[in-house]
């Protein structure tokens, strides 16, 4: 799996003129899921973020968590992670998981985030969608479960 976390003072998601998740500070995640993963690795990616101490203290560092923060998520499945540009000018996106997987593990690691007691707003996994955020810092991370 692989996640752009992005620190956010807002983000929104809409599908054409709805809403689907919108929240104030917290992270933005684009989350993309591979053939091989698996809810474990959902699992540990969700824990991981939910460790990360990127929020600012009473003295300005970087020393609290999304919840210590008072944060928020909101979660945007976004396959186009997986592309290869490496050949051409057209990327493949074979790299990425078919749909039913994708989305099964989605809404799993989504839960794995609720179950850390974070509240997590979606964006509508397939959809054609429009986010808008505002990047605190900017402060913007990539994590990858099969990372060395």
């Amino acid at each position: 799996m692989r996640a752009v976390l992005q620190r956010v003072s807002g983000a929104r998601v809409t599908v054409g003129e709805r809403v689907t998740g919108q929240i104030d500070r917290g992270f933005l995640i684009l989350l993309g899921v591979a053939p091989g993963d698996t809810p474990a690795h959902a699992d540990t990616l969700a824990a991981k973020i939910t460790k990360l101490r990127v929020f600012s203290d009473d003295a300005g560092k970087m020393n609290l968590n999304v919840h210590d923060a008072g944060g928020a998520i909101l979660s945007v499945s976004q396959f186009t992670l997986y592309a290869d540009t490496r050949r051409g000018n057209r990327p493949s996106f074979t790299g990425a998981a078919a749909p039913d997987h994708a989305r099964a593990l989605y809404a799993h690691f989504n839960g794995a985030l609720r179950a850390h007691g974070l509240t997590v707003e979606e964006g509508e996994f397939g959809a054609d969608m429009q986010v808008s955020l505002v990047n605190d810092g900017p402060v913007t991370l990539l994590l990858d479960t099969d990372a060395p």
